[in-house]
């Protein structure tokens, strides 16, 4: 019997679990740790966030589910990872420490003969100064955070239908952020909300982003054929922008954030600051922290993990120019190059290089987007991961055979403009491939065939259908492995 330890149940954690099960023989053993006691599907959490949703309709518990595909569980964090054994404990193991109310601080260690690290991100709001729900800010990363952010929304539009004016600041937290997309979509969903109140003329909405434009989505942008013509995602991006009246502020540090007060620095180096009676920004991302060791109590941390302790999988990670980078350069098995029974998915793998390009503003302060690598690419490299360990568990073949590079994978996105199923609006995206090949389309480094963005009602639809059917599957229900990642 062999044993599959997976960190971590979000997306890419919970997707590889059920795959992995489905599909393991009954003496090989599945095991999950996750510090988390709730499923959150978390692309929904912008609905929590203006109060369109409860944090009951994203959530579900994790504990009846893995009983009921016969998953043990431990609710708990992973400390250290001991990937050639320890002088008092021979098999590879990871140390946990159970946050679990019963077992509250409690500490244990679990072998493994395989590993999926997809423990995801640590949100890093320490990074700015007054950043994040505990200090000056808002939210929407957890379904706790977006619930108090709707909280924080209804107190505003009370203020405006007594006749006071907000400014709503919305965006990202620091130069080096990911998840523009998440802020973007609150962003025109909170817009939509302030009309279904009746207090928009009340309001000012200012966007705020790394991004080098409107657009960029951290992807670098995207050219789109539309109307029988080519145009760029900033184009696509500004229209929507100005047609609801928001205005943006791109190319932008955020330094610090102060009780109604956010002062930033550009690239050109100019330092400005904006006043605002709510902000929701969000902040960077790092790994989170899990530290490793050899047999002989060497920390090892460095060689499996890269300075933003995301870690290292079969990409190339040699310095170079940001030119000289190609498709090739990209994982494409989420293999550790060091341990073969260590893999990392979604965004627990260290991407080798940024999409965007990146930039320094006059100052020397790194401005631009780090590669994005949730929702549905998570899913997709999570499942493939897990059925080449299961090959490998198996005695099917002695390395991985099935390949997820996000420079030959496509992505589909929906981004609400609006929860409303008569009036609400959606950005539908799909692109191909993420990370843009130059060489094979090299007039704008992706199919467009296969890139595509919309705007219109029947995407929030889609939306709406798509909440409920990934709810569905990640439950286990009945035929959820019909429902696609």
């Amino acid at each position: 019997m062999s044993r599959l330890l997976i960190l971590g149940a979000g997306i890419a954690g919970h997707t590889a679990a059920m795959h992995a099960r489905h599909r393991l023989p009954s003496p090989h053993e599945v095991v999950v740790v996750s510090p988390n006691s709730q499923w959150n599907w978390i692309p929904s959490n912008i609905w929590v966030g203006t109060g369109f949703m409860k944090p009951e309709q994203v959530t579900f518990p994790l504990a009846p589910v893995y009983e009921k595909l016969g998953i043990p569980f431990h609710q708990a964090r992973a400390v250290s990872l001991h990937p050639d054994g320890s002088a008092d404990r021979p098999a590879p193991h990871v140390t946990i420490e159970y946050t679990s109310p019963d077992r509250q601080g409690q500490t244990a260690d679990l072998d493994y003969d395989f590993l999926i690290n997809a423990t995801g991100p640590r949100l890093n709001f320490g990074a700015t100064k007054g950043l994040g729900p505990e200090a000056h800010s808002l939210s929407v990363c957890t379904y706790g955070h977006a619930s108090q952010t709707a909280a924080a929304l209804q107190q505003s539009i009370q203020r405006m239908k007594r006749g006071d004016r907000q400014t709503f600041l919305i965006g990202t937290g620091h130069g080096s952020c990911t998840c523009q997309g998440a802020a973007f979509e609150y962003l025109f969903n909170l817009e939509h909300e302030l009309r279904r109140q009746g207090v928009r003329d009340r309001a000012r909405l200012v966007w705020i982003s790394n991004e080098a434009e409107l657009g960029d989505f951290g992807m670098g942008g995207m050219f789109l054929r539309r109307g029988g013509y080519v145009t760029h995602s900033r184009v696509f991006t500004e229209s929507l922008f100005t047609e609801r009246g928001v205005e943006w502020i791109t190319r932008a540090h955020v330094r610090e954030v102060a009780p109604g007060e956010t002062s930033y620095e550009t690239l050109d180096g100019e330092n400005a600051s904006i006043t605002h009676d709510f902000a929701m920004l969000l902040p960077p991302f790092t790994g989170v922290g899990l530290r490793a060791f050899q047999r002989d109590g060497r920390d090892i941390t460095a060689d499996l993990f890269a300075p933003s302790q995301f870690m290292f999988v079969d990409g190339d990670y040699r310095k170079k120019a940001f030119d000289a980078w190609a498709p090739e350069d990209w994982p494409e098995t989420y293999q550790s190059p060091r341990y073969t029974n260590i893999f990392a998915v979604g965004i627990a793998f260290a991407p080798p290089h940024p999409i965007s390009k990146p930039m320094t503003s006059v100052t020397g302060t790194p401005i631009s987007p780090t590669p994005p690598r949730t929702g549905m690419p998570s899913g997709v490299m999570a499942r493939h991961v897990a059925l080449n360990i299961v090959d490998m568990m198996t005695g099917k073949a002695e390395a991985p055979t099935r390949k997820a590079s996000m420079a030959h994978m496509g992505a589909a996105c929906i981004a609400s403009a609006g929860a409303d199923l008569v009036h609400g609006t959606a950005v539908s995206m799909t692109v191909f491939p993420i990370v843009p090949d130059f060489n094979k389309y090299p007039d704008t480094g992706r199919d467009l065939r296969y890139t595509s963005g919309e705007i219109g009602l029947a995407g929030h639809w889609i939306k709406h259908a798509l909440h409920y059917a990934f709810l569905y599957k990640a439950k286990a229900n009945p035929l959820w492995i019909a429902v696609p990642e």
